[in-house]
């Protein structure tokens, strides 16, 4: 567009501004903008770049802690890891490009998210992806598996980060709505951290990467509003990105990073320069003048408009010191990536756009950036349901279920999905995918790493304030179940239309049990994602707030893995026994039902609990560690035995009913322990106040329950069999 098309209300209206929010463009300009100037406005008030929906709940969440360097605000959070080092981390939504088109969607997803953790200065160490997706049955949803999850490991791959962790999940809530939220995880010197706050008036502004051209313009607009049948005419909004460019840019910031030159430094995801010139400016509380001819661009005729909000990948905004153009050009000419200083930072306070020998926009900055809307929007508690007693589940016998659990869309191994990725590329992964948690060395030490992501979409619908809690819970236990200590979450909350109260009900509630599992755990939020509008027709995804953490471990050599190293060790379930099937998964997967309450999380009994599993497992008291989450007791037994090709015996008091074997009560970990050290283990729990049992011994070649066996041949069988047959 250019910028003598006349801003009528429809032109209004298409940029998703409401005529509340036009009548504030007015006022803060004192006059009617022009195209560009409302199309500038347009990306920076979308719920996507001003979390004008979630603002006011997300400011209540516990971000701080001694070891965060960093919280919400930046590109990433920051966490120290002492020794010097700091962990720079965050996950984000590319939910909607996605659906539209699965594999630029995807790849572009991972791009976005790798440039938000090396712009401030760490080197790229880790990705994980959460995927959820449509029904399995559901006629697009191979479709969409197949091009996300070649779109994740095409790009990741080529840029040499190993993907190491994540989540793959179906419902039919997703079926006109995927999800993929990418997380990065990258490692620098604490005293070596860049930020995006723009200083000194007079230094340039400096464009470098690939060139902008057509592609993603409108990508954070078409991000905030819900879909309709006419979702695949969007394409055009969706990025394309080049891997190898990227690869070429983290080495060439990094590469400037190491000297004096870089004031500030911001990458250009959603909403392009635009975004990125105006977070910079805004942060520094300075103006600053784009000269829009010198931007390197790789398509004839572009207006202002579409130079501004174009979303082209693998490009960054900084800010120098005055006089190191030159040094900073040498390095960006020696990668082959474009440069230009295409600006400079004034005392104004506001962003001038120059184009053409004349002024093509003009703009407030601090209004623009900080007075976007922040709605209060209107809200309801949800309906709470009722405990479902385990009674009212009809029984199957436990072989056939554990069978159908291992063996299908929910519980099957996500091995065809991780093999397509790189996970041991840079040769510090120490644990792969298919465990709790992702384990990687920090690269030349014994210290480590461990990532984890995790939701049960399922227990937030039932209950959003105990599934928000749950999910930081189950996160926290992960780290936890490797050996790590939990150090700080990133979240990336993905819900539906948040002017229904209903869905702004399953946010605020979300929130508020994120909010206190995080302080019951000391396990701040340093850095997120709001994700709204995943709606298709009115009908909205599960809520689905998915919780990245990271955990440190003094040495990685201490970790422990789900699979069972050697026969003859002694089983010790702890946390006590199941009793909980309310929206379980053998409810849901065996019955089809999502119905009851989800499991309560008692924080206090999750810390002592994780706590004394933790410290067990660093004084090497322990062989193998598992949480119990989905499918409960038995589906941890049988995982662990699979991971390992070792069989188990277990022995339940008395009958073994549905509930004891595949409830889901929360807080529970099942442990491999050497026999000699069994009697000892158990005691040493209930000192601490963790309830402790004996649960039976590792080796042979099933998984037996009171004597009644299924050989393991059988449930690997299953287990491998489901997704490589429902790709082919």
């Amino acid at each position: 567009m250019n910028n003598t098309v006349a801003v009528t209300p429809e032109i209004v209206a298409e940029h998703g501004l409401s005529p509340d929010e036009y009548d504030r463009v007015l006022e803060i300009m004192g006059r009617a903008p022009n195209i560009t100037e409302l199309g500038i406005f347009s990306v920076m008030w979308s719920e996507h770049c001003s979390y004008k929906s979630s603002k006011k709940w997300l400011k209540t969440l516990p971000t701080k802690a001694p070891w965060v360097i960093c919280g919400p605000g930046e590109n990433a959070g920051v966490v120290d890891l002492g020794d010097g080092q700091a962990a720079i981390f965050k996950m984000e939504s590319h939910n909607h490009p996605s659906f539209i088109e699965p594999y630029q969607g995807a790849a572009t997803g991972v791009g976005g998210i790798l440039r938000d953790v090396f712009t401030m200065g760490a080197r790229p160490v880790a990705n994980l992806n959460a995927l959820r997706f449509g029904a399995a049955d559901h006629p697009k949803t191979r479709h969409l598996v197949a091009g996300v999850v070649a779109g994740v490991g095409g790009y990741g791959n080529c840029v040499g980060v190993p993907t190491v962790g994540g989540e793959v999940q179906f419902h039919p809530s997703y079926n006109g709505n995927i999800l993929v939220n990418a997380m990065t995880i990258g490692v620098a010197d604490a005293d070596k951290i860049f930020y995006s706050e723009a200083s000194g008036v007079g230094n340039p502004v400096v464009y470098v990467g690939s060139k902008t051209g057509r592609d993603g313009i409108h990508g954070a607009t078409m991000a905030s509003a819900e879909f309709s049948e006419d979702s695949e005419e969007k394409r055009p909004t969706v990025q394309v990105g080049d891997p190898f460019t990227e690869k070429l840019l983290i080495e060439a910031c990094l590469e400037l990073m190491a000297t004096d030159a870089i004031v500030a430094i911001q990458d250009m995801g959603a909403a392009g320069l635009t975004s990125s010139s105006f977070e910079m400016a805004s942060k520094g509380g300075l103006g600053v003048e784009i000269d829009l001819d010198k931007v390197p661009v790789r398509e004839t005729a572009m207006t202002a408009y579409e130079i501004m909000l174009s979303e082209s990948q693998e490009r960054m905004l900084m800010v120098l010191q005055p006089g190191k153009e030159d040094l900073a050009k040498a390095v960006f000419d020696k990668w082959e990536l474009d440069f230009a200083v295409i600006g400079t930072l004034t005392d104004t306070g506001r962003m001038v756009l120059k184009m053409g020998g004349g002024v093509v926009a003009d703009l407030p900055i601090d209004p623009l950036a900080q007075a976007a809307p922040e709605y209060d929007r209107p809200w309801v508690p949800g309906k709470k349901q009722p405990v479902l007693a385990a009674a009212d589940v009809p029984e199957i016998s436990w072989a056939d279920a554990l069978k159908a659990l291992v063996g299908g869309p929910d519980g099957a191994s996500r091995r065809w999905v991780w093999e397509q990725y790189d996970h041991m590329v840079m040769g510090d992964t120490v644990q792969r995918p298919g465990g709790d948690a992702a384990v990687i060395r920090l690269h030349g030490t014994k210290k480590g790493l461990a990532a984890t992501s995790d939701v049960n979409p399922r227990y937030v619908a039932a209950d959003a304030a105990e599934g928000g809690k749950q999910a930081v819970a189950e996160a926290w236990r992960n780290l936890t179940a490797v050996g790590a200590t939990p150090l700080a979450i990133t979240d990336n909350m993905n819900f539906g239309n948040p002017e229904r109260p209903e869905i702004m009900g399953q946010f605020v509630e979300a929130c508020q049990g994120m909010g206190e599992a995080c302080i019951a755990l000391d396990f701040p939020v340093v850095s997120g994602n709001v994700s709204l509008y995943n709606e298709t027709n009115g009908q909205g995804i599960l809520p689905t707030p998915t919780i990245g953490g990271v955990g440190l471990l003094p040495d990685v050599e201490a970790s422990v893995g789900i699979g069972f190293t050697g026969a003859g060790d002694a089983l010790v379930l702890l946390g006590g026994e199941g009793t909980w099937l309310g929206q379980s998964l053998y409810l849901y997967a065996l019955h089809g039902r999502s119905e009851g309450a989800p499991p309560p999380v008692d924080l206090a009994v999750e810390r002592r609990n994780g706590d004394f599993v933790r410290e067990r497992i660093r004084a090497g008291a322990v062989k193998a560690c598992h949480d119990l989450s989905d499918g409960g007791l038995l589906v941890a037994v049988a995982e662990m035995a699979l991971a390992s090709g070792i069989g188990a015996r277990i022995a339940m008091d008395g009958p073994a009913p549905h509930a004891k074997l595949f409830g889901e009560d929360q807080g529970r970990y099942l442990v491999a322990v050497a026999a000699a050290d069994a009697d000892a283990f158990v005691a040493a729990a209930e000192a601490a106040g963790v309830p402790a049992r004996k649960l039976g011994e590792t080796g042979g070649d099933a998984v037996a329950v009171n004597g009644e066996a299924v050989a393991l041949a059988e449930l690997k069988a299953a287990h491998e069999g489901w997704f490589p047959a429902y790709m082919a």
